[in-house]
């Protein structure tokens, strides 16, 4: 555990030790949800937060890190039920990756051997990813078996076992736990997305980001940004297009500039208003994988992106 002090003395009294995972605070409070809502069996309890580890060695960027972001779900099953719950979640695991647009060639499960598990799992498979320095772990699907509820009631003196309002059955229910790192999540997106090509004999580099995770989905590009009309334009139809798309506006370089930079940051649509946008009223709309364009009616510019857009 991560050993730091709290106060302005460094003594034995100010010790203090940060907590190496999310979980153990969902155990302590497993009683309460139980009491505030009666949930039947099977339920999970997500939760993210910072967690610390004393890694001897940071490295690896974002990889390997003593303060992270952990995602972790306990999700509470009957005992017989487990071993299904864990297989069922693995592959929902996985399918979270594919669905947000990893390729599935860069991704594995590894299972762990007996002489990895720790001393109270039941069984654990790794997902792990094919990061430029190698496969490593992104998250654990853990089966930790009852071991976490009865430790904390052991110790706490507070009963946490759960009983089945139908059979009045009383037992600690086994625990499927997802656990993975946020930081660690978001470079392996990063690094599958990042793509270069060469078009007209310049490299293109391009992020291909999933829609749902491109973190602008429109850009509004002016033709001309010393033409009034033609910028107060290009302006409104990113005012009316920002209420339900994340939406930035530029005009600081030429038209293929702006597109480049663009595709750098992933954004999915640029929408370009020339000077015949003035007459036709008519936009460019441009798509960032296959870079094909299209002119599209402003009256249908919401409607035709909010199609395109839809997961």
């Amino acid at each position: 555990m991560f050993k730091t002090h709290l106060g302005a003395m460094e003594d034995t009294k100010s010790e203090a030790y940060l907590r190496p995972e999310t979980a153990q605070g969902i155990f302590v409070n497993f009683r309460n949800v139980i009491d505030a809502t009666s949930r039947k069996l099977p339920f999970g309890i997500a939760q993210i937060g910072k967690a610390f580890r004393n890694e001897v060695t940071a490295g690896n960027f974002t990889f390997r890190m003593r303060e992270f972001e952990q995602m972790e779900i306990e999700y509470f099953t009957k005992p017989e039920d487990s071993e299904e719950c864990h297989q069922r979640w693995i592959q929902d695991r996985l399918n979270w990756y594919y669905n947000l647009g990893m390729r599935q060639e860069n991704l594995r499960l590894r299972k762990h051997g007996d002489d990895e598990l720790a001393h109270y799992a039941k069984g654990c498979s790794d997902i792990e990813y094919n990061f430029p320095f190698g496969w490593s772990e992104l998250e654990g699907v853990a089966n930790r078996t009852d071991f976490d509820l009865k430790q904390h009631s052991q110790f706490s003196g507070k009963d946490l076992q759960y009983q089945d309002k139908i059979t009045n059955e009383r037992f600690f229910p086994y625990v499927i736990e997802p656990s993975g790192g946020v930081d660690r999540a978001i470079l392996a997106f990063l690094v599958d997305a990042y793509h270069e090509e060469v078009v007209n004999d310049a490299t293109r580099v391009v992020l291909r980001l999933s829609k749902q995770l491109a973190p602008t989905k429109v850009a509004v590009l002016p033709l001309l940004k010393k033409n009034g009309d033609l910028v107060a334009l290009a302006k409104n139809i990113k005012k009316d297009l920002q209420q339900r798309f994340s939406t930035v506006y530029d005009d600081t370089a030429a038209i293929g500039k702006l597109y480049r930079r663009q595709d750098e940051v992933g954004t999915f649509f640029c929408v370009t208003v020339d000077v015949d946008s003035l007459t036709d009223h008519h936009v460019t709309v441009r798509e960032r994988d296959t870079m094909s364009q299209q002119r599209i009616p402003v009256d249908n510019l919401k409607a035709y992106l909010t199609e395109k857009l839809a997961n």
